[in-house]
């Protein structure tokens, strides 16, 4: 009889709690408009008739029990009802917002999972595939505090000014430099992209400072200088070698800055200089013979007291046998003259 009891109380309940809501939602009349007003009360009123049906097969099923004299387990019997109701409730939420997805109508579902389920997550989500990236973007910042996914929404929402200051608050430079060249407002976007190069170069990385001022400031002279500094500087010595001749496209332009960056270079650094050449050898056939050339003057200085480099002759050399052999008699040579 107590579950008899509960069961009575919660229609009860529940009817004066349907009562306040349907009232609640018509006084909304007065700031939304009507047929917003109309869906969500719809929907109450389907999700209300889905309870009572619920509570209406618990409530005959407790009496034909307690005719049949049954006794069931005291201790636990009010919980297993209220969770398996929960449960069935849930359930029917569940297939009230798919079933809205379905008909693409992501409002309505949104409003199922907000209100209803409260999941906050798949309610913005929902808003977000159905392009209410406004809305979705409330969610996000509001209910799950989610800046990230808040600025998305409002970038996708062209709401850039928004946007950037999210991206402001979370500290992505970059991003905010993209959204602020977005809306062209190139003075602003500079100022953040030139605080990106700060941060790069402050730890070392040369090679993504010069990116920036090429790809996205459009300084080409500036990314040069960063790439030559950071070769000179050895902050990432080879790269920054490499991209600063990746970016001179004038064959004859790079042939002269070739020989002229080598005629600077330390004899500590000779090495990588050798390993840049031999990209610059495969690049272009014009680069071919000042390319061989520096490495063949390297690999002569080094070869005392480093012999495997004559390995190196091979790369300068790719048709050309005779070197092969001429390597090998060489190592060879070398073995005898250290074993005697």
């Amino acid at each position: 009889m107590n579950r008899q009891k509960f069961i009575d109380k919660f229609v009860a309940a529940f009817f004066i709690l349907a009562v306040i809501k349907v009232i609640g939602i018509l006084a909304q009349l007065f700031h939304q408009s009507f047929w917003s007003v109309i869906g969500t009360l719809v929907i109450f009123i389907i999700v209300a008739l889905i309870i009572f049906v619920v509570l209406t097969l618990l409530e005959d099923k407790e009496k034909d029990q307690s005719s049949g004299g049954g006794r069931s387990r005291a201790g636990g019997g009010n919980f297993y009802i209220e969770s398996s109701l929960f449960d069935k409730i849930r359930s029917q939420y569940e297939d009230l917002a798919e079933k809205y997805i379905a008909e693409k109508d992501y409002k309505r579902a949104a409003k199922v999972y907000i209100n209803l389920l409260k999941d906050y997550y798949r309610g913005a989500r929902t808003l977000e595939d159905g392009r209410f990236y406004n809305e979705a973007a409330v969610i996000y910042l509001k209910k799950l505090k989610n800046k990230s996914d808040a600025a998305i929404c409002y970038e996708k929402a062209r709401q850039y000014k928004k946007a950037i200051d999210l991206y402001k608050e979370m500290e992505q430079k970059e991003k905010v430099g993209d959204l602020y060249k977005e809306i062209n407002d190139l003075k602003n976007a500079h100022t953040y992209y030139q605080m990106v190069v700060d941060d790069y170069t402050a730890n070392n990385q040369m090679v993504k400072a010069s990116l920036i001022y090429r790809k996205k400031m459009e300084k080409i002279p500036e990314a040069q200088q960063i790439l030559l500094k950071g070769w000179e500087e050895d902050k990432d010595a080879f790269n920054c070698l490499n991209n600063y001749f990746a970016n001179i496209f004038d064959i004859n332009e790079l042939k002269t800055e070739i020989h002229h960056l080598y005629e600077k270079t330390p004899d500590y650094k000779k090495i990588t200089y050798l390993e840049a050449m031999k990209y610059e050898f495969k690049k272009d056939v014009k680069l071919q013979e000042a390319a061989r050339s520096i490495a063949y003057e390297i690999i002569a200085e080094k070869v005392a007291s480093r012999s495997e480099i004559v390995n190196e002759l091979k790369y300068f050399n790719p048709d050309d046998e005779v070197i092969l052999k001429d390597i090998s008699r060489f190592k060879t040579s070398r073995n005898k003259m250290f074993r005697n």
